[in-house]
């Protein structure tokens, strides 16, 4: 938290996307049998794996166990997590009359939301719990394209196209996502985590269009907590992700930290950016590229060390302790 606030920390705090996940077999083990959305509704399911990698690896922060499609599916939008794949949506929505489908969240849409995060706390005790969410644009592509999409290229159609039906859609799902973040808040989230995951496909100028405004009211709207964005491949936009009104700008492992924050400017701390492939090489390895990352960090008025993007499901969990330990100590 202090880190997050640019304020004098007595480590660099270190926590993983995807950290309660794939690579984890305690994790495999629950899930076995569980479908994706059945889990992230589950309570004593979320509490459990959010909690995994805290108690494995001493993270300073737990990230909250769920997809950012669970609130979609909360106000009925016919999805599914398809394994292999990623979220489907049964009908696609490319028109006017697709909107409809879209209703504002209600904090009784996710009464699991809150159960969970007040148990989460009341176990966490001192490490703060990270909520999060989907941003906007990320949403909009699985629910135009249907499921995930390379090129984005039907988003872009509307954006681009019909720039009244895609702000009307970006509008309904900022307001989906303020309230989603809210509702994680008010249980007690100590942070929260907006993830533009695919924004990374979009140049600046239209970012500034046709994004920003619509980020920058869902961060304009969390002003009691400590905000982190994060996109894939947004070099060219780690400026644009600050300004859209976030605490802490995530980097991807593009760009280096001390790059990274020059582009973002001064009155931000960064979060990143070891490459999670990294950890798939031997440790002399994975301990040299760390170094490296702490400091390129030096140059960021606060820093979160983390990856680049989420832990790989191949990842051995011994090197991500030995990991967590390194930058404790090296930074010490």
């Amino acid at each position: 938290m202090r880190a997050c606030r640019r304020q004098p920390v007595p480590h660099t705090p270190v926590w993983y996307m995807r950290q309660a996940g794939r690579s984890l077999p305690e994790y495999l083990k629950v899930r076995e049998g569980v479908p994706m959305l059945t889990a992230c509704a589950t309570p004593e399911l979320i509490v459990e794996i959010t909690m995994q990698p805290v108690r494995r690896y001493g993270v300073d922060a737990a990230i909250y166990f769920s997809d950012i499609v669970v609130p979609l599916k909360a106000i009925g939008i016919d999805l599914d997590i398809k394994p292999g794949i990623g979220p489907v949506v049964a009908d696609p929505i490319r028109d006017a009359k697709g909107l409809a489908a879209l209703r504002p969240l209600e904090p009784d849409d996710v009464p699991f939301v809150t159960e969970s995060i007040r148990a989460l706390t009341g176990e966490l005790g001192g490490t703060p719990l990270i909520g999060f969410a989907g941003a906007p644009f990320t949403l909009g592509s699985y629910l135009i394209e249907g499921g995930p999409s390379k090129n984005h290229d039907r988003t872009k159609a509307m954006m681009y196209g019909a720039p009244e039906l895609w702000h009307d859609l970006m509008e309904r799902l900022s307001g989906i996502v303020l309230e989603h973040l809210r509702v994680q808040v008010a249980a007690g989230a100590s942070a929260v985590q907006l993830f533009d995951s695919w924004v990374g496909a979009v140049a600046p100028a239209d970012y500034r269009e046709f994004i920003l405004p619509h980020t920058r009211r869902i961060f304009e709207g969390l002003t009691d907590v400590p905000r982190i964005h994060f996109g894939v491949g947004t070099g060219e936009l780690l400026g644009l992700l600050g300004e859209a009104g976030a605490d802490v700008v995530g980097v991807d492992w593009r760009v280096p930290l001390d790059e990274a924050a020059r582009r973002v400017g001064p009155g931000k701390a960064l979060q990143g950016n070891l490459d999670p492939a990294v950890l798939l090489a031997p440790w002399e390895v994975v301990e040299r590229k760390a170094r490296e990352v702490l400091r390129q960090g030096r140059a960021a008025e606060g820093h979160v060390f983390n990856l680049g993007h989420g832990v790989l499901p191949s990842t051995d969990p011994d090197q991500l302790k030995r990991l967590t330990d390194l930058v404790h100590e090296h930074s010490a």
